[in-house]
């Protein structure tokens, strides 16, 4: 497999693009099927609402634990081979999920459509830490996760369409098809971005040392954990979103457009991002934006206790949590990514391990709770915005909204 493809470097504008449509593969996985969540459950005799749930968990357990061996590879053999493989591995698995006659057939196509998909995000961190660092990097993968964004605005709606024509399983088919469409991206038009001299060894002794190196340094490790539970809150939300929006709300009919209200949020608030980060800086955007959850989720709760929730009061507290979400998500990553980005493949992965793990684990438990009503979401948020203000003091040394030093140059700055 060749590591070069094209004679000219993927542009600025393409690269961007090329990013967001590797995370958009994982963000189809997850949001594409949730209006066939209910006929999924009809067909192959799901026992409750709540067990549904696992059609998104195990997606994203298969996910986190795909992260750990990605990175060693790419790092030992190039992103390029490795992208390209398990693009092809997650069209197969897609196309198993589309034929799966029992529930466990199912939960079993989909964590291998999570172990498939788990390169995506590695390799796409990786790619843009390749390229870029500091807030130049923060702004990168801000400006393509607004475009990222617009999957979940347009997922479920585009969900509701395959369903009008078939039936659960064309939706399958439809993750295969974009994933063979980003496939020959790559094939065609992706370089190399690790050149053979940065290249580490895969051993024991290198992986120990990368290993070592990631989980001891206090900013790698600390904003992966702080990621990892404001990513839960996402998966909490896309978990349970059906059952409130369909069970508690009664509004069915608008459930992709009100979803997508929630998720173009999150898309306004990695476009803020992305104007503002190299301004402010990640610390003073995301700290913020930390405590504004916390006083949100308080007034979540008061309006709960008071009686006084309804939809409209519901999809204002969830849109303006989830912009507070979005503040944090780029920026945790690209503070974690900043002292080890000379292992920047086998980093992401374990970066990607602690946030998509404990993602879920902060997800499920929040999304197992439902119970008819949207107060195990809010205080489940409550927790969370409490929990990430605490790890981000220690990690930053006790200390809150204070820049640190402009970061390194970046390891390779010219175009791939």
């Amino acid at each position: 497999m060749t590591q070069q493809t094209s004679a000219k470097p993927m542009p600025a504008g393409e690269f961007v693009a090329f990013v967001a449509a590797l995370m958009a593969v994982n963000a189809l996985g997850v949001d594409l099927m949730l209006p066939a969540l209910a006929d999924i459950g009809d067909q192959l005799a799901i026992a409750t609402a709540n067990h549904r749930q696992w059609i998104i968990t195990v997606y994203m357990l298969g996910f986190g634990v795909g992260q750990l061996v990605y990175g060693p590879l790419a790092d030992r053999y190039g992103r390029r081979p490795i992208l390209l493989v398990t693009l092809v591995g997650f069209v197969a698995a897609s196309i198993f999920a589309a034929g799966s006659q029992t529930f466990p057939a199912l939960l079993g196509a989909r964590g291998l459509q999570g172990l498939m998909s788990a390169s995506t995000r590695v390799l796409a961190v990786a790619i843009v830490r390749d390229r870029y660092s500091g807030r130049q990097m923060a702004r990168t993968l801000s400006v393509a996760q607004m475009i990222f964004f617009l999957v979940p605005i347009m997922a479920p709606s585009l969900g509701q369409v395959l369903l009008a024509f078939g039936p659960w399983r064309f939706i399958f088919y439809a993750l295969a098809a974009f994933a063979a469409f980003v496939l020959a991206w790559s094939a065609l038009r992706l370089r190399e971005s690790l050149p053979a001299e940065r290249r580490s060894p895969l051993s024991l002794a290198s992986l120990g040392s990368a290993y070592r190196l990631t989980l001891t340094n206090r900013f790698s490790a600390g904003y992966a954990i702080a990621a990892s539970m404001t990513f839960g809150g996402i998966i909490a939300f896309v978990s349970s979103a059906q059952q409130i929006f369909v069970d508690e709300f009664h509004a069915g009919e608008r459930f992709t457009i009100l979803f997508a209200l929630c998720a173009f949020s999150m898309g306004c608030a990695s476009f803020a991002n992305s104007r503002l980060v190299e301004r402010l800086g990640t610390r003073l955007i995301s700290q913020t934006a930390v405590l504004g959850l916390i006083a949100l989720s308080l007034l979540h709760l008061a309006v709960i206790a008071s009686g006084q929730e309804t939809l409209t009061t519901y999809m204002l507290f969830q849109a303006l949590s989830m912009t507070c979400i979005g503040l944090c998500g780029s920026n945790f990553g690209a503070m974690a990514m900043e002292p080890v980005g000379h292992i920047a493949g086998t980093a992401s992965s374990i970066q990607g391990f602690i946030t998509s793990v404990g993602a879920v684990i902060v997800g499920s438990l929040i999304g197992q709770a439902y119970d008819g009503s949207t107060y195990p979401l809010a205080i489940g948020y409550l927790a969370i915005g409490v929990a990430v203000l605490g790890v981000v003091y220690l990690t930053e040394g006790r200390r809150l909204f204070q820049a640190r030093h402009a970061a390194p140059a970046p390891i390779a700055a010219s175009p791939r």
